[in-house]
């Protein structure tokens, strides 16, 4: 059975805060695509145009395409003022005037002090999402929501949630994070089974086991990866993959609110090495199970 190649991507700032130092990690990985989180000092959602601008002449000069903005909406509590995110979504999409890129990695909401029960969570969650639905579908973008611990949507049922009440296959669409999944001790394979009709991309990440897990190169961890994605290509599946090391915790990692231990055994290493590490990893992995990607 022939696959159709994978959109492979990677969360380059964690090679290098600078867009030459990102561009440089991608192209001794040989990939042509990039998930941009940040630019010198600036998340995308608030980056400057001039400078956005001029990462973008450096990008084509390479030969890199942005695949996906790596936002950070959905990552406020939900106390907060619910105009963070909306501002945020109108940033992206000059951003996307200026990248050619309309799809969004996003979140679903803290709530850190445990204030809210269960059900207001869970409602108050879905509206703030919808309404993020909503402005997506004006602005021309496309949300891809990562389940991530600590969130809404971080346990496997909440992201069915989710997916039942928003994905639309056009402007709402859902990430499968293994690592994340892992690091909220769920069985990780289970989990694919519940979500693997509803997975609209995949990040690579992977970590031991809880209850201390700790990064590690893809395919080395609890996250179950080879098997899921031999699963994958059992259904059919393609789409849009990214690396998401976290092998170290440099300035992007951190600036995440990164859960998991990094990886001791490479802490004497640069971020940009530590990439490298991740980034020939996953190339490693998706040869062996035979996955082309572009």
């Amino acid at each position: 059975m022939a696959v159709t190649p994978w959109l492979l991507s990677a969360f380059a700032d964690e090679a290098g805060a600078e867009i030459e130092e990102q561009i440089a990690g991608l192209t001794k990985a040989g990939m042509s695509h990039v998930d941009l989180r940040a630019v010198s000092s600036h998340n995308i959602s608030n980056v400057p145009e001039d400078v956005a601008k001029d990462a973008k002449a450096k990008l084509d000069a390479a030969g890199i395409t942005v695949a996906m903005f790596g936002s950070p909406i959905g990552k406020i509590d939900l106390s907060d003022d619910f105009g963070i995110d909306q501002q945020r979504m109108e940033h992206l999409a000059k951003m996307k005037d200026i990248f050619g890129c309309n799809a969004v990695r996003m979140f679903s909401y803290y709530d850190k002090d445990g204030k809210l029960s269960a059900d207001e969570r869970k409602t108050k969650s879905l509206d703030w999402l919808k309404q993020l639905r909503d402005q997506a579908g004006k602005l021309g973008l496309v949300l891809y929501h990562e389940n991530e611990r600590g969130i809404f949507g971080g346990p496997c049922a909440n992201n069915r949630v989710i997916a039942d009440e928003l994905r639309d296959g056009d402007v709402f669409k859902m990430i499968f994070d293994f690592d994340n999944y892992n690091q909220e001790n769920e069985d990780v394979w289970e989990t694919w089974q519940q979500l693997k009709n509803v997975t609209d991309a995949f990040h690579f990440k992977d970590s031991t086991a809880p209850p201390e897990p700790m990064h590690v190169p893809l395919g080395e961890g609890n996250g179950q990866v080879e098997r899921i994605l031999k699963d994958a290509i059992a259904i059919g599946w393609s789409g849009p993959a990214s690396v998401e090391p976290h092998l170290s915790h440099s300035k992007a990692v951190m600036a995440t609110g990164p859960s998991g231990a990094s990886n001791q055994a490479l802490s004497e290493m640069t971020p940009a090495e530590t990439f490298e590490i991740a980034t020939n990893a996953t190339k490693a992995l998706l040869a062996k199970i035979d996955v082309p990607w572009r």
